[in-house]
């Protein structure tokens, strides 16, 4: 299992999302701190999900920094988040 399935199903064990997309962008970030050959260091992260609506952008974050506690802590180095509520665009 990679580290970008890994976060994907965290996530949506946690959030049950109506929309996740999960990017290994490591590639883009080459040469920066960081960075490992073999990617697995830098993701972003776009979901929709019901368990977040009601949620400002800060406590949103949180929650996902919770949730993916493990990885922030070791493999990954990077995370950037576009979150939202179910019926956010």
């Amino acid at each position: 299992m990679t580290d970008a399935q890994r976060i994907r199903d965290k996530l949506i064990r946690a959030f049950q999302p109506a929309i996740i997309e999960v990017i290994d962008e490591s590639e883009r970030h080459r040469g920066h701190a960081g960075w490992r050959e073999g990617g697995g260091t830098h993701f972003r992260v776009r979901m929709r999900a019901a368990a977040l609506e009601g949620l400002d952008r800060i406590a949103r974050q949180r929650a996902v920094h919770a949730v993916l506690r493990e990885e922030l802590a070791g493999p990954v180095h990077a995370l950037a988040l576009d979150l939202g509520g179910a019926r956010d665009p």
